[in-house]
């Protein structure tokens, strides 16, 4: 069964920056695509940040491109979310799911099987 990790989150000030860790067991994790998504309060859960299985491709968000960075480290089985020059509306909880999704639709969450239970980031002065 494969089960994954959250950490990292809190409350940082706005141009701040957080480090999201997300912990994989149960699998290898080199051999799924993980992706991180975010639900703010009232809205629906969205598409944050993915790195591919096969090649380390990544995928970013508009919204956060330039600003946010993903990436793995297999021996750690720990997919990172570097978040860096925090805006409130970057407040959220944040998840990480993992699949192997078809690189069509992996911007969906429904496309990933496995989720983490979350945790909250609050940007605010």
């Amino acid at each position: 069964q494969v089960q994954l990790v959250e950490s990292g989150g809190g409350l940082v000030q706005p141009g701040g920056s957080l480090r999201l860790s997300c912990v994989v067991s149960g699998a290898t994790v080199e051999y799924y695509t993980i992706g991180w998504f975010r639900q703010a309060p009232g809205k629906e859960r969205e598409f944050v940040a993915l790195i591919r299985w096969n090649g380390d491709s990544t995928n970013y968000a508009d919204s956060v491109k330039g600003r946010f960075t993903i990436s793995r480290d297999n021996a750690k089985k720990t997919v990172y979310l570097q978040m860096n020059r925090l805006q409130p509306e970057d407040t959220a909880v944040y998840y990480c799911a993992a699949g192997h999704p078809d690189p069509s639709v992996d911007r969906k969450a429904s496309a990933f099987p496995y989720w983490g239970q979350g945790t909250q980031v609050t940007v605010s002065s």
